[in-house]
């Protein structure tokens, strides 16, 4: 029996962390695995519970070939341990943290991957991310208007699952394992 790779994406300050955060023990009593990914910020970085390296031990990483995934984005690179095929062939479901703009690779090397777009309403999110204080306002905008212009191309693809996150947590996550129920 193989797993399933559940691929999470939306935009910076949609509540992707959270949402997991919160989710944690429910998945993990469904046999879902999360992943640490491993990003060039370092372990300080406000942000997930990622596995922080430099620029040249990620460089070293991804030609090692012990990545199963891995982008760049807004100034950073990404990976995700190749130790998640063994997970999927063992039998165990697998979530990613994954990247809208990585999307089609991702459904290249695992076709039956299930997508989660998580989405969060532009006054929402803009409050999000002003609240956090990692970006100018500037950023802030070109962000907003990189995820219109995704969610604009996202309503054509029936394969997407969405889950709004614009209200209560706990809300989204009975809307995270009901799709993960389906």
């Amino acid at each position: 029996m193989s797993g399933r790779l559940i691929y999470l994406i939306g935009p910076s300050g949609s509540g992707k962390d959270s949402l997991l955060d919160a989710a944690r023990s429910q998945l993990a009593q469904r046999n879902c695995r999360i992943v640490r990914r491993v990003i060039t910020r370092s372990a300080e970085a406000v942000g997930e519970a990622a596995h922080g390296v430099s620029a040249q031990q990620f460089a070293d990483m991804e030609a090692q070939g012990e990545f199963a995934l891995s982008w760049h984005a807004n100034g950073l690179a990404y990976g995700i341990p190749l130790e998640i095929d063994d997970w999927l062939a063992a039998g165990q479901d697998v979530l990613v943290n994954g990247s809208r703009g990585h999307l089609s690779a991702t459904r290249l090397r695992y076709p039956n991957a299930l997508v989660l777009l998580l989405t969060v309403d532009d006054a929402v999110l803009r409050q999000r991310l002003l609240a956090r204080g990692r970006e100018s306002a500037a950023d802030i905008e070109q962000r907003l208007a990189r995820n219109a212009r995704f969610r604009a191309d996202a309503g054509t693809d029936s394969s997407l699952q969405v889950i709004d996150n614009s209200g209560p947590l706990e809300q989204s996550v009975q809307r995270l394992l009901a799709c993960l129920d389906r």
